[in-house]
């Protein structure tokens, strides 16, 4: 990079927290410009992009970089099976829906796909030139079958014929043979085959087995090596391809995978049972249309036209990866028990109020005292909202536990605890949101594992997800009745709280309790309620609130007060929070934005939005609470919904105030951390792109400061 154009990078850079402009007198803010929003979809790359500048980062520990490259992997094949499935389904059906920043499906399709070829290339090339050959310094090596000597190939082939070669089908292609079914995700061999006797050329598909572990643990023939070897499962079937065509010349061989559109809907207002209309569309989901071809870099023009032509893929919709397909795999090699190469394990506390691990206290008891905030991980799940629901199973004086589910654990501790409540005659209701992407078919389990016990069951209301993450406790307490909540912003499953950020309120306060009781009322009765006491609630509420909040922050600034508006998201796509952010930064409030993943919104635009600065944190954890703060207000949110119209318009969320004093000082200690000027980050652009922060400051003299690693510093400083 030249001196120039770093300069140029540096004075794109904002000074955090961004200075606020003189205070607006004309209440009616200047018209907003039409090329005010970044596109969603190549947001949502450069996130990505973000996660593999992870993977990336020599600092990091070198499993943990294996760890992203997985992570980038898995994220991509969901943004193909649901975002770019929807952009080719518009375009289609000539749907020419234009997205908010003006593009049609069509021009979006391009845009993702030169994108995704040049970050796909990109992974590619950190784990062939960087992860891999550091794993193999390491000890740990991702080995070809011309790497094994003849004892090790001897023995593999053994456990290929005995363990490998019983599952696999080869299938042919000719007039007798119609071209396979090829299903999502799976990895595939491509192999031409020549006939010795006709010399006719002809081909056969090989399906890599998904229901084995993708690599195949080699010992070594030095029972001594501290190395551990791993060959992919498709280099040894491709050495054995002759056993599988016995009397043919394999002439070459090539991976490739395909991913089909994995989105779908279900008539709620046709199908009576809603559980069996998500399994019919569960077993179709695998037929969806092909949306996007991997193919090994090194697949001949020949072999590649006529895999675009029996699986009907257009050109633009092939990526070519040099290397291995499909890097999730790099969980399995993750697994292995190399500490040194790992993050330190992290503890998580216990609220201080719940007492310790060794001497837990009551949690009602405790929640009489005062409200509790929790901050996942830094605070454990188990020993905190776990405790909660254990608590409530298991005392007789609970009479009724109602709990919301989006996704939890396969072996739920909080699932067991409302079947044993339902078992020891509680009331317990479970809205289980089977609609739940891709974990539909767990859910569907839990569903009928609960109304087995004697939990009643219930799937939400027609034409929403529930998404909010809620929970209440009706307690008898002598002559009266008590109810406990928590609302949170994370989903009720401990093993996700180890690894995602995520904040949740515990109280007894009754006006909290008795909106809790109108919300489950609506939830699984007729009760059509839209407006609560001190909640805000989607698909009604939510919207409308924070915008009331944002437009009241944006008259306090005009009066003179001290104004400022933190908010903290996954995603911030919605056009009128958007506006209204950017006409409050016309009025001079300040506006400091800490996303996760795709922002629409342009920061740092003269005259539009040089009040709000725009950063995202990516790290060990995976942050994912949604808080918002109104200065002036003096009132901070916390709750389940991202500023996305699915969120605000097409499901139930739930957000809710946090008012005690100790509590709102716990957020803002969060809020200040993540926008600390020396803070680690990435910050947005005004012309979209994402620029690390500090290092492009190119002040050496600054000390990088970790936002997680100084939050687990300051809940646990006995574990540093």
């Amino acid at each position: 990079m030249s001196d120039t154009e770093t300069v140029k990078q540096q004075q794109l850079l904002p000074t955090p927290p961004p200075a606020a402009t003189p205070v607006s007198t004309d209440p009616a803010a200047e018209q907003l410009p039409r090329d005010r929003y970044v596109n969603r979809e190549l947001s949502w790359l450069d996130f990505n992009a973000r996660v593999l500048a992870l993977a990336e980062d020599a600092s990091l520990p070198l499993l943990e970089r294996a760890k992203f490259l997985a992570i980038f992997a898995s994220n991509l094949d969901e943004f193909y099976m649901v975002r770019v499935a929807g952009l080719k389904r518009r375009a289609e059906t000539g749907l020419l829906v234009r997205s908010a920043d003006g593009r049609s499906p069509g021009e979006q399709l391009e845009l993702i796909t030169a994108r995704t070829q040049e970050i796909a290339e990109r992974h590619a090339r950190v784990f062939l030139d960087e992860v891999l050959p550091a794993l193999t310094d390491e000890g740990i090596a991702i080995i070809d079958w011309t790497d094994l000597n003849d004892d090790e190939r001897q023995r593999l082939s053994g456990y290929f014929q005995d363990q490998v070669f019983p599952v696999l089908t080869p299938l042919a292609v000719d007039p007798a043979h119609p071209f396979p079914y090829i299903s999502g995700l799976s990895l595939n061999l491509a192999v031409t085959v020549k006939d010795s006797s006709t010399g006719g050329e002809h081909f056969a598909r090989v399906k890599v087995p998904d229901n084995v572990e993708r690599f195949v643990r080699v010992r070594r023939a030095d029972a001594n090596s501290p190395i551990r070897a791993f060959l992919p499962m498709e280099e040894l079937i491709a050495a054995h391809l002759d056993l599988l065509f016995p009397g043919m010349e394999v002439v070459e061989q090539h991976s490739f995978r395909i991913t089909r559109n994995a989105d779908f809907e279900v008539d709620e207002d046709r199908d009576e049972d809603l559980l069996q209309a998500l399994e019919r569309e569960l077993a179709r989901r695998r037929f969806g249309s092909p949306v996007r071809l991997e193919v090994s870099d090194d697949m001949t023009e020949h072999m590649l036209e006529l895999l675009l032509r029996e699986l009907d893929v257009d050109p633009g919709d092939v990526i070519q990866v040099p290397g291995l397909l499909d890097l999730s795999c790099l969980w399995q090699v993750y697994a292995v028990d190399r500490p040194n190469l790992k993050d330190t394990p992290y503890v998580p506390a216990t609220p201080a109020a719940f007492g310790e691990r060794e001497t837990p206290r009551n949690v009602f008891a405790a929640l009489r005292e005062g409200d509790v905030l929790v901050h996942h991980p830094y605070d454990s799940f188990s020993t905190s909202v776990q405790r909660f629901i254990e608590q409530a199973a298991a005392d007789p004086q609970v009479l009724a536990i109602k709990q919301t589910l989006y996704r939890t654990s396969g072996d739920s501790p909080i699932v067991n605890a409302l079947i044993d409540a339902a078992e020891a005659g509680k009331q317990v209701v479970a809205l289980v949101e089977i609609k739940a992407r891709f974990d539909e078919q767990a859910n569907i389990k839990w569903a009928r594992a609960l109304e087995q016990a004697g939990v009643h069951v219930v799937y939400g209301l027609i034409g929403l997800k529930t998404h909010c993450k809620t929970c209440l406790v009706v307690r008898r307490e002598g002559a009266t009745i008590r109810r406990y909540c928590h609302i949170g912003t994370g989903n009720y499953n401990p093993k996700t709280a180890r690894l995602y950020e995520d904040v949740g309120l515990l109280t007894a306060a009754p006006e909290i309790g008795a909106d809790l009781t109108d919300l489950f009322n609506s939830l699984t009765g007729y009760s059509r309620k839209e407006n609560y006491r001190n909640l805000l609630v989607a698909p009604h509420g939510v919207r409308a609130g924070i915008i009331e909040r944002i437009q009241q922050e944006t008259e306090l600034a005009r009066q003179g007060k001290d104004a400022r508006i933190r908010l903290k998201a996954n995603a911030i796509v919605d056009e009128e929070i958007i506006d209204a952010l950017y006409r409050a930064s016309q009025a001079g409030v300040p506006v400091q934005i800490v996303v996760r993943g795709i922002c629409g919104l342009r920061p740092g635009v003269p005259g539009m939005s040089e009040n709000i600065e725009v950063r995202s944190i990516l790290g060990r954890f995976l942050e994912h609470s949604r808080v918002l703060h109104f200065q002036a207000q003096d009132q901070y949110w916390i709750g389940s919904a991202d500023m996305m119209h699915r969120n605000l318009d097409r499901r139930v969320e739930v957000m809710a105030q946090v008012k005690d004093p100790r509590l709102t000082e716990q957020l803002g200690s969060v809020f200040d951390s993540a926008l600390d000027p020396t803070t680690r980050c990435w910050v947005l652009q005004s012309d979209g792109n994402w620029l690390a922060w500090p290092e492009h400051t190119g002040d050496e003299a600054v000390k990088v400061r970790d936002h997680q690693e100084f939050l687990m510093r300051l809940r646990r400083p006995d574990q540093q």
